[in-house]
């Protein structure tokens, strides 16, 4: 399923990961951009394109609650599209990595190790991909309300994620400090982004999440 989209992001286009930065700052990032911005936010896209899709196929009242009609519907799908690419990232190339790399000596729990390593990535994910697909969902949803500007929009956004994606993987190959204040950054983008789309839900007075409650 994959190998479509690593074909055109890595064969095609020059995104070809480096495991170092050997090849200096700029050749890295620009591949990190390809071989993992880009190609990795498209396919964590593709559950918001495909809810989209399905809502405008449905009839009332099934195509509001499954449909992406506003910002706040792309942030959350995006979100928890994250989370499954995460796990399946995880479990399917991080996990098996670290326990062929462990040797067999007594008293070594390799499940332990891949479990010590699922969770602060899950964790972590929370200023990197979530934070990524979010602010990216944001713009796809805000396409939906604005479809005049639609390209334009999802362009901007389409792109904006994946820079930020394409520094935190180099920043994590260069400068763990700078790789905080990316991770720091990206969140604020999601947060000014679920922010934005409060105002923005057409549906703001209905939804009790979208506005704030006194407490007496």
């Amino acid at each position: 399923m994959l190998y479509p989209f690593l074909w055109v992001f890595r064969g095609v286009l020059p995104g070809d990961v480096p495991d170092n930065n050997s090849g200096g700052f700029l050749r890295t990032l620009i591949q990190m951009f390809f071989g993992a911005g880009l190609m990795e936010e498209l396919i964590k896209a593709i559950p918001i394109l495909l809810a989209y899709w399905l809502g405008t196929k449905l009839r009332s009242p099934y195509r509001e609650r499954i449909g992406v009609w506003e910002p706040l519907d792309g942030i959350l799908i995006g979100t928890a599209s994250a989370v499954g690419f995460t796990l399946l990232e995880t479990l399917g190339q991080y996990v098996p990595g670290i326990m062929n790399d462990v040797t067999l000596q007594a008293g070594v729990n390799r499940e332990l190790l891949g479990l010590q390593l699922l969770i602060p990535r899950i964790l972590g994910s929370i200023s990197g991909h979530m934070a990524y697909s979010g602010y990216l969902g944001y713009f796809i949803g805000l396409s939906v309300l604005k479809p005049s500007k639609r390209w334009q929009i999802l362009g901007v956004g389409y792109l904006t994620a994946s820079s930020l994606h394409a520094l935190w993987n180099t920043m994590g190959l260069i400068n763990l400090l700078v790789l905080a204040v990316v991770g720091v950054v990206s969140y604020a983008f999601l947060t000014a982004a679920i922010l934005k789309a409060r105002v923005l839900s057409p549906t703001r007075s209905q939804n009790f999440a979208t506005r704030f409650t006194r407490l007496r």
